[in-house]
């Protein structure tokens, strides 16, 4: 199977909630919120693509080619390329029920690991959206990070025992689906959350935790303060304020507050290698992508996971060729144009 053909097999099998358009951006599917569209008129979505595809990259090919290196070292350990799987729950919800949250996370856990990386995994308002998962990332030896949603912390707590128990790397809380609408219907609560909530979860154990759907560098400041390890800079999807910002539009300025305090994560309109590199070049560490892995996942299971993950490899590799970047610290701001 090609990357084409994973595509058409993704298009039958996830129809009709997800049409696998043939640029993912959130204009066909909006306010498809269940379903996989951004909230409302969509904006929030379509304009991390937009703005993505606004930024230009400077082409320099007078160098010594010392080779091109894309590995990242995160969690205290090391992977090939600095772009994870974004947590995805959910398939009868929002998707189609064709593949199981089982058969899902088997596809994202596995296939990520085959090709060097590494998944985050989801949570929702149904248990086994975050139980399925937990079988699955302790036969790949934890390496993965489960997502907790912003449950009341004695909730929290108890899935953060669960977590420790299979071993995983580290964990996640995406404080950005306090507002979800399917959270919201079906009756489950989840609210933002404090810097002394946040750090009661942080104290409660000694994996690393990444704070999901931060938005502001007043925002990052808050989630050092709690302990976090790094951040997600969020707005989830576009699926919970229609007029969000664009992501990696708020890079810069979430770098210049914090530093190197926290590792930074990205994800919203990342499409390509060449995507990941502009949102290094922006500040971050390193990147999610969603919808695109939830397609490899429908079209080709673990294997198309695997291809997906290696072709946007392939990508950052070319763009690290063409602009003269041996690794990822060479990735800086003075290679691209704003």
């Amino acid at each position: 199977m090609n990357y084409y053909e994973l595509l058409d097999k993704a298009r039958e099998k996830m129809a009709p909630n997800c049409r696998v358009c043939k640029e993912c951006n959130g204009v066909v599917c909006k306010g498809e919120v269940p379903g996989t569209g951004g909230k409302g008129n969509g904006n929030a979505f379509k304009i991390c693509v937009d703005f993505l595809a606004s930024v230009k990259i400077n082409m320099d090919t007078i160098y010594e080619n010392k080779g091109q290196d894309t590995s990242i070292s995160l969690f205290g350990k090391n992977f090939q390329y600095p772009f994870f799987a974004a947590p995805i729950g959910g398939m009868s919800l929002n998707y189609n029920g064709s593949i199981t949250e089982a058969e899902y996370a088997e596809a994202i856990v596995g296939g990520t690991l085959k090709a060097g990386g590494a998944a985050f995994t989801g949570d929702g308002p149904a248990d086994n959206l975050f139980l399925d998962s937990l079988p699955i990332i302790k036969k790949a030896d934890g390496i993965a990070v489960p997502t907790l949603k912003p449950w009341k912390n004695e909730k929290a707590l108890e899935k953060i025992k669960m977590i420790e128990e299979v071993n995983a790397m580290a964990f996640a809380m995406d404080i950005d689906s306090a507002g979800l609408i399917n959270l919201a219907l079906a009756g489950k609560p989840v609210s933002a959350k404090s810097v002394e909530e946040l750090k009661e979860l942080t104290d409660a154990t000694n994996l690393p935790f990444i704070v999901k759907g931060v938005m502001t560098a007043k925002g990052a400041e808050k989630a050092y303060q709690a302990g976090a390890y790094g951040i997600v800079v969020s707005s989830h999807g576009g699926r919970v304020l229609a007029d969000a910002p664009a992501t990696c539009a708020m890079l810069p300025e979430i770098r210049e507050a914090v530093g190197d305090k926290l590792k930074i994560f990205v994800d919203g309109g990342i499409r390509s290698g060449a995507d990941v590199f502009k949102a290094i070049a922006l500040g971050a560490d390193a990147v999610l992508i969603g919808r695109p892995y939830a397609i490899a996942a429908f079209g080709g299971g673990m294997e198309g996971v695997k291809m997906y993950t290696e072709k946007i490899g392939a990508e950052l590799r070319e763009t690290m060729i063409m602009t003269g970047c041996k690794d990822l610290r060479d990735i800086t701001r003075d290679k691209i144009i704003l």
